[in-house]
């Protein structure tokens, strides 16, 4: 659905709210000064004015640096066509209904979804709830734990695992652990 996305300003804002599970005004309001190009971090200030820095890959520094040359605003890594102010919500969420609708998503997928895939994709690739939780920028474990439904591939390797420790109890045979 990204790849929909034409203007680079829409793309890399909906880019960095899914690599990073960032909520979607955290993103409109990054100023240019967030990135930290030598110690490769990016610079949150989320919900009760708390900042956070996350490791910025080269290839998001990369995409953040092609996104500014379209734009060149002296203060802000998404701003509106006037350059001055920030990407509103309304542009970008119109951004991303319209190109929902080329990718015939259901209208329940919205810009926290991309939230809430990042936290499922994490988990499922076995990062710690914990980190989660500090890369979301929530002050309580059990914010985090709404993002950890079971989605099917974790759904199968706790079938796995239940299997590999329960197969045989029944018949008094002991469990292999493997």
């Amino acid at each position: 659905m990204i790849a929909t996305l034409n203007k680079p300003v829409y793309r890399g804002c909906f880019t960095l709210v899914y690599a990073y599970g960032l909520r979607i005004g955290e993103v409109l309001t990054l100023p240019v000064t967030a990135v930290d190009s030598k110690q490769l971090l990016l610079r949150v200030i989320g919900k009760g004015n708390k900042e956070r820095a996350l490791p910025l890959t080269e290839s998001m520094l990369d995409m953040l640096r092609k996104v500014w040359q379209t734009h060149r605003s002296k203060r802000w890594l998404f701003p509106s066509q006037r350059i001055v102010t920030p990407l509103s919500y309304a542009t970008a969420r119109n951004a991303f209904v319209k190109a929902r609708s080329e990718c015939s998503f259901d209208r329940q997928f919205r810009p926290h979804s991309l939230r809430h895939s990042f936290a499922t994709h994490l988990l499922e690739r076995g990062v710690d709830i914990r980190i989660i939780q500090i890369l979301l920028g929530h002050s309580s474990i059990r914010s985090t734990e709404i993002y950890t439904h079971l989605s099917e591939p974790l759904r199968e390797d706790l079938r796995r695992l239940l299997h590999q420790t329960t197969e045989g109890l029944f018949e008094g045979r002991r469990p292999h652990h493997g």
